[in-house]
């Protein structure tokens, strides 16, 4: 899989909320600084950050440049390293166009969920779809109780939930801890 270009976008709108309806979820330090490290630590291309909300634009800028100061940087280089591949776009469609400009083509389009009543198949079922493909991919994951419905209908690959050793099927994970556990099984030349 090494030749595999991936990008990786945590979507904060369009959100579902508990009740289903449509909201936009805060963006969290935590998932900023781990995705990004999860994200270079796997060779991802890029991490997007996507919300519409200028105060939310406001914190993202103000966390990621200050890993850039000279004096963050000179005591941790390796987060200001991690952090370097994160981008910050309005919309799910912003981030696909410029990976449109960065490869020349569209990106094979996946949407995770831990709640999806179906979907195209597992981790290793996508690894053999994508070792065919000539695209880059782009995994979206969602933030608040999930990513809306049309955006799982528009995606060309709906991966299925992770499931561990829980006996009674519990699978609510932390979409950082999510994301660091497909990008590893995504990204390693071996499981």
């Amino acid at each position: 899989m090494s030749n595999l270009k991936v990008y990786l976008g945590l979507v904060h709108h369009p959100i579902k909320n508990k009740r289903g309806d449509v909201v936009t979820t805060s963006v969290t330090n935590l998932d900023i600084h781990d995705i990004a490290r999860t994200c270079r630590t796997f060779g991802l291309q890029k991490y997007f950050i996507i919300t519409p909300l200028k105060a939310q634009h406001e914190l993202v800028n103000r966390i990621l440049g200050h890993w850039e100061e000279d004096k963050a940087n000179a005591y941790n280089p390796d987060r200001q390293d991690a952090l370097s591949i994160a981008k910050l776009k309005n919309s799910i469609e912003e981030a696909i166009l410029e990976i449109e400009d960065i490869e020349g083509q569209r990106p094979y389009l996946i949407s995770t969920g831990a709640n999806f009543k179906d979907n195209d198949g597992n981790i290793e079922v996508l690894r053999e779809k994508l070792n065919g493909l000539s695209r880059p991919a782009f995994i979206l994951f969602g933030t608040g109780w999930g990513l809306v419905d049309t955006i799982c209908e528009e995606s060309d690959f709906k991966l299925g939930p992770i499931f561990g050793a829980s006996q009674d099927g519990y699978n609510h994970l932390s979409v950082r801890s999510a994301a660091a556990i497909y990008c590893s099984k995504l990204m390693e030349s071996t499981i």
